[in-house]
């Protein structure tokens, strides 16, 4: 399987858990959302234990693309720190996406064999 990992923005706590709470009760869907409250590899490394309904993925390998973005991302790694320091002292959450690509191929196969 071949997965991604990438941060994406910054979430009040109350709404990202909302939005676990709607939209990732499948363990076969294509994509996990990973909280974190510190903008930090480990931070989202934790993250991935506590993921809702947790899909039958290799994590060890999603691991590995995170540590990956950390390495290859410094850019993106940097803008989202200065991002996340500027909500400090609120309910926010960094938010980052880890999509597993053979299960999103199967969705958009789905789509067109209806």
């Amino acid at each position: 399987m071949s997965y991604s990992f990438d941060i994406i923005g910054i979430a009040p706590v109350l709404q990202f858990f909302s939005h676990q709470q709607r939209v990732e009760t499948s363990r076969d869907r294509s994509q996990a959302y990973l909280g974190s409250y510190c903008c930090t590899l480990d931070g989202f490394i934790e993250a991935t234990e506590i993921v809702h309904h947790k899909p039958d993925w290799d994590w060890d390998a999603i691991v590995n693309k995170m540590v990956e973005f950390w390495l290859n991302q410094e850019d993106n790694v940097r803008h989202w720190k200065q991002q996340f320091a500027s909500t400090e002292g609120s309910d926010h959450l960094v938010v980052a996406r880890v999509v597993n690509y053979t299960s999103l191929r199967h969705e958009f196969e789905a789509l067109f064999d209806d």
